[in-house]
């Protein structure tokens, strides 16, 4: 913190605001500026709470800027492509398949298919910089920016998708996280954010190829969900889900799973480390496991040869073996890349402290939602069971952390961290798979 000297030779501590470039007040300004556009333009279609909702989320937005610089860059430009597509749309949908940069790159199927095949893309080059000697540090950079890129289209893609719904239909548009589709989205992008942020933190990329891994997971189940379900196609809300609840529930919960799916990868990294200089086979036991749970999720997803692509989940069960064999083969060059354990200790920690809270949250404002839509805070729907499960997961889990004398042992959290990583997931998908309920929104 910079500071000034006072007439008494006191030192005084320069003002939070003061402190703030030309740059990052005009920033705030255009913030503001286009808050105040959003609400006099579509004041008609929003009710007093999504006004409010709105008018709060313009100092938000703004201290998130002024907090992480890169996030001012990557707002501002999402916000130009998106208006860009919009304009282009001139209020007709059927355009989409007639201007070349919507039909391409800024209509929102186009622009979330960008994201999968980018975040493919960086996935691969973090995964080359620990097999091509001597260019590590320029292809894990290049990952990075790709992944950039990839939240980048990403975001455009559901701001493009929350116009394209209003335009099919009053009844029809709403904020895309409705369904398993759009949060996947959510997902894939949130998780990506997030890491960049602790990659900047750190000044270390290291990390990257394990975390890409999940968002590259979670890519490839949304490209199977569309190819089975079309589920691209924008549906008009249940009644249950029209409510200004889900802008803050959804939103606020998948901040939670980002969180832990990231901390599940970082503890999978520190795992991979702790073995790295292993050469006795049977003692490499806990890796072989992981390899196992790996290949675990396609072999639920696969049906078979013929039916709900039971082919693509081969090859995603292919590639899962294949990438199982690497972490176990490539363990040392691996490890001798990934960061300390302290710092990998550290991450895991700030990402279950953050995404416990956002997940308490959300489940707070869930119990809400469920006494206006049902009349009952709590119903024990399997849905709200399994929430409950995970809530009570990472807060043992934290409190194990923080517990005197159990600070040390990482190598537990970090399993304890993968095993939430699974609870989460089941929560997530398995309750919608296995067991039906209230929330079962998301058919699959």
């Amino acid at each position: 913190m910079s500071s000034t000297l006072g007439r008494d030779g006191m030192v005084l501590s320069e003002g939070f605001f003061s402190r703030r470039s030309v740059w990052e007040w005009l920033f705030a300004a255009l913030v503001v500026i286009g808050g105040l556009y959003a609400l006099a333009t579509y004041q008609h279609a929003m009710d007093g709470y999504e006004k409010a909702i709105l008018v709060g989320l313009m100092p938000c937005v703004v201290a998130m800027g002024w907090f992480w610089r890169p996030l001012q860059v990557l707002m501002l430009g999402v916000a130009a492509a998106s208006l860009l597509a919009i304009a282009s749309y001139q209020g007709d949908l059927a355009r989409a398949e007639q201007v070349f940069w919507l039909k391409y790159f800024l209509s929102s199927q186009s622009a979330i298919l960008w994201m999968s095949v980018l975040f493919f893309m960086s996935t691969a080059f973090y995964w080359m910089s620990i097999v091509i000697k001597g260019q590590g540090a320029a292809l894990e950079l290049l990952g990075s920016r790709i992944a950039w890129a990839a939240v980048t289209m990403a975001l455009i893609g559901t701001m493009v998708r929350w116009y394209e719904g209003h335009q099919m239909g009053p009844d029809i548009g709403h904020i895309p996280v409705s369904n398993l589709y759009e949060v996947f989205v959510l997902f894939c992008w949130m998780t990506a954010l997030f890491y960049l942020y602790f990659e900047a933190q750190y000044q270390t990329r290291s990390l990257g190829g394990l975390v890409m891994l999940v968002v590259s997971a979670a890519v490839g189940f949304l490209l199977w969900y569309t190819l089975v379900r079309e589920a691209h196609e924008i549906q008009p809300l249940v009644p249950a889900l029209k409510s200004w609840w889900m802008k803050l529930h959804v939103p606020a919960n998948f901040v939670g799973y980002g969180m832990f799916a990231l901390a599940a990868m970082v503890a999978l990294g520190y795992l991979i480390k702790q073995q790295a200089e292993q050469t006795r086979w049977h003692k490499l036991a806990p890796l072989w496991l992981l390899g196992l749970l790996i290949c675990f999720v396609p072999l639920v997803f696969r049906k078979s040869s013929y039916e709900a692509g039971g082919m693509y989940w081969a090859g995603y069960l292919l590639v899962s073996a294949l990438m199982a064999a690497v972490m176990v083969l490539a363990r040392r060059p691996i490890g001798n890349r990934l960061p300390s354990f302290e710092i990998m200790d550290d991450v895991m920690y700030k990402a279950i402290a953050v995404g416990f809270a956002f997940f308490t949250i959300a489940t707070v404002l869930g119990a809400l939602w469920a006494a206006e839509a049902w009349g009952g805070y709590w119903s024990w729907d399997p849905k709200e069971t399994w929430a409950l499960i995970v809530w009570l997961n990472y807060a043992a889990w934290l409190h194990m952390r923080l517990m005197k004398g159990l600070r040390g042992t990482v190598a537990v959290a970090a399993w304890w961290a993968l095993a939430g990583l699974a609870v989460t997931t089941f929560a997530f998908l398995g309750v919608n798979m296995f067991l039906s309920g209230l929330h079962s929104y998301g058919e699959l």
